[in-house]
């Protein structure tokens, strides 16, 4: 399995960034790529299917979440992307000062219909991307 990893530090509480992004359906507030979200249930489980930017989607399913410990993980059940059996974990964790926070996102997957290394570009862009406008909202 391939993995990718990034984070960013943000000047404002943990708190304060979970209730932008900690609801599983939230995507499109503050990632640029994604237009809408529409959340069902099926099977007992709760899918996302993400609207993209320019057209695409992307159906995620929510695997766990942890309002207390500021995580979800989710899986990719189908889309464009180049990967497969696509896992990815997002958390929020304070600093010690409780001023500050750094967002995690870090996913396993396999290269899909595409070498590994354009694989992990294209997740590692997807993360910045998010990132970039998450410290435009929080002043990062």
């Amino acid at each position: 399995m391939t993995k990718v990893s990034s984070s960013a530090d943000l000047p404002v509480p943990a708190a304060t960034v979970w209730a932008v992004i900690g609801n599983f359906n939230a995507l499109p507030d503050w990632h640029p790529a994604v237009e809408k979200s529409e959340l069902k249930k099926e099977d007992g489980g709760t899918l996302r299917k993400l609207s993209l930017m320019g057209g695409g989607t992307i159906e995620e399913k929510l695997e766990q979440i942890d309002d207390k410990e500021r995580l979800y993980t989710y899986s990719i059940l189908s889309g464009p992307l180049p990967v497969s059996n696509y896992t990815a974990t997002l958390r929020v964790r304070g600093d010690d000062k409780g001023s500050g926070c750094t967002v995690e996102w870090s996913s396993e997957f396999e290269a899909k219909g595409a070498p590994e290394s354009a694989a992990i570009e294209a997740i590692s862009g997807i993360y910045e991307a998010g990132f970039e406008n998450l410290k435009k909202m929080f002043g990062g």
